[in-house]
């Protein structure tokens, strides 16, 4: 029986239809399908790229994906933030950012490559990190109140360091000013490395820094602690008072954030499962202990709360920018 040229085009049609469909539903396969590139902003080593490794390490067999730390450090995490920025929107790039890149940056730098709110899709805040106001044992003073007193006596002497202008550090030391109405002189060194060492050799009098990093040296009796940068005081370190405890300075915080984005456009459900498994990676006891052990606070949120977070950040530190009349060279 011959069929008439209608019946074999329409049954042709058909054909090529049900070889089309399979194909098509086979081209987005589940995320992720494919290793995922973790960008930090910073060179190898630091305390940013001990969260990076502790979380991809521990993030890869959740997503039964490889997680490669990708280090691009350098102006003051513009170079690897620009990277971020440019990725494609499929969850198969993260960039690890911390308040520099997307509070301060935006505050001091009158062009960048990328937008700290547009070209990013915020996933969780992942650490805090609080810093501690540390002294060489020759400073005349043990507490904060004493600090404040010494500084009230001797305006514009008391030397501090940082690791430069506009860090976080920096920014710490500008709102203690503030809140104290001291006035105190920030001295820049290039990176944290230096900045210890000045107050170690007695160039200056304190250091704004990670406890971790002066830790071994209070120990030995070559350095002191004056305070922890906070409301309360660490569970960890209780013997450190807390700045927040001193008359007038409750609420005071001075440290810095770590948080994890991915490129904005990003379909939403890659978004949320990226913030259920790091959020989950973190509540892991083996990695927040290790992070807690070196000064770490873990904080984490919804999308939703962190978005509306970095967009607060950056209104408030571009005031305690403003109001210290911080510039960069």
């Amino acid at each position: 029986m011959l069929l008439k040229p209608a019946l074999i085009s329409f049954a042709l049609g058909a054909l090529a239809c049900t070889q089309w469909l399979p194909a098509h539903g086979q081209s987005t396969p589940p995320y992720p399908a494919k290793p995922i590139r973790f960008v930090v902003p910073y060179p190898p080593g630091g305390t940013t790229d001990l969260v990076a490794r502790g979380i991809g390490l521990t993030l890869g067999p959740r997503l039964g994906q490889q997680v490669v730390v990708d280090n691009r450090g350098g102006a003051s995490t513009i170079i690897g933030a620009e990277v971020g920025a440019h990725a494609a929107p499929d969850g198969y790039t993260l960039l690890l950012v911390t308040q520099t890149t997307l509070s301060i940056n935006p505050n001091v730098y009158p062009k960048l490559p990328y937008d700290a709110i547009r070209d990013f899709a915020p996933i969780t805040p992942v650490v805090y990190f609080p810093y501690v106001i540390a002294a060489h044992p020759a400073v005349p003073a043990n507490s904060v109140k004493e600090l404040i007193e010494l500084a009230k006596a001797k305006p514009g002497t008391i030397k501090y360091s940082t690791p430069g202008t506009a860090s976080t550090n920096h920014l710490a030391g500008a709102q203690f000013e503030s809140l104290t109405g001291t006035r105190l002189v920030h001295v820049p060194y290039k990176g944290s490395g230096p900045a210890f060492t000045g107050m170690l050799s007695g160039e200056v009098d304190l250091i704004i820094t990670g406890i971790a990093t002066v830790l071994p040296q209070v120990k030995s009796g070559r350095a002191k602690f004056i305070a922890v940068c906070a409301d309360k005081r660490l569970a960890n370190w209780p013997e450190i008072p807390a700045v927040g405890e001193t008359p007038g300075l409750k609420g005071y915080e001075g440290g810095t954030w770590f948080g994890v984005v991915t490129r904005a456009g990003t379909p939403r459900a890659i978004v949320q499962k990226l913030n259920r498994e790091i959020v989950a990676t973190l509540a892991t006891p083996d990695l927040r202990e290790r992070f807690t052990a070196v000064g770490f606070e873990v904080r984490t949120s919804t999308p939703e709360e962190f978005a509306r977070f970095i967009k607060t950040d950056v209104a408030r530190m571009g005031r305690i920018i403003k109001g210290a009349a911080i510039k960069l060279n």
